[in-house]
């Protein structure tokens, strides 16, 4: 595993260096507390990372605890999130979770699988986001990306991203889990990409299966 996310690493570096992946710029900004990691993952569903981390900072500075965000009006925080795509769900959605976590979780945001999950609209992929990203416990979130890139180098065979979770954590030892999913994400939208990835600059490729199939002689 170290050979395959230590060439992805060089390959986009000799590329062209991607910026961060809007969960890790959240995790490394001043507003990144769990709170935050939790929130901008529901909000990143079907928007670039690049908005869900101006979205998210935006939302922090006018609401900065669950509190606050569960007493927000809806049409306010629709205005702010508005860019994200699906903001009147959005905002409705957010707002509850910031409700429960204040008044069942003290305002503190859960930093355990089996918790988070009861939380509405959370599934492994966003449980996974926050325990890895907000509380550095190690997970394996499984986002499309992730999926694809294991499946195209023979990592896993599976039909589901649930699937591929449960198969990496299986193959691939606890002390890589932290760096895949940012390291996946990273190539699966600079270099492995879904329609015509790069396979000419991967320096990765001669042990993917994807490209042994279709290209190599």
């Amino acid at each position: 595993m170290e050979k395959i996310l230590r060439g992805m690493a060089d390959t986009m570096k000799a590329v062209k260096p991607p910026r961060m992946t809007a969960l890790r710029e959240l995790h490394e900004s001043e507003t990144g507390g769990p709170l935050s990691i939790l929130i901008g993952t529901i909000l990143s569903a079907r928007t670039r990372d690049e908005n869900t981390s101006l979205v998210v900072k935006k939302l922090f500075l006018r609401y900065k605890t669950a509190r606050s965000l569960a007493e927000a009006k809806v049409s306010d925080v629709e205005k702010i999130i508005k860019s994200t795509g699906f903001y009147h769900v959005k905002a409705r959605r957010i707002i509850e979770v910031a409700s429960i976590i204040d008044s069942q979780y003290h305002g503190k945001v859960p930093d355990n699988l089996d918790e988070l999950l009861k939380l509405p609209g959370v599934g492994r992929k966003t449980a996974n986001c926050v325990l890895v990203y907000a509380f550095e416990k190690p997970a394996i979130p499984v986002d499309t990306h992730v999926h694809r890139i294991s499946n195209r180098l023979g990592l896993v065979e599976t039909k589901t991203p649930e699937e591929t979770e449960f198969s990496l954590m299986a193959k691939i030892p606890k002390k890589y889990w932290l760096r895949i999913n940012d390291m996946f994400v990273m190539y699966g939208q600079n270099i492995c990409k879904p329609i015509s990835p790069m396979c000419d600059v991967c320096q990765i490729k001669k042990d993917c299966n994807f490209y042994k199939t279709n290209f190599a002689s």
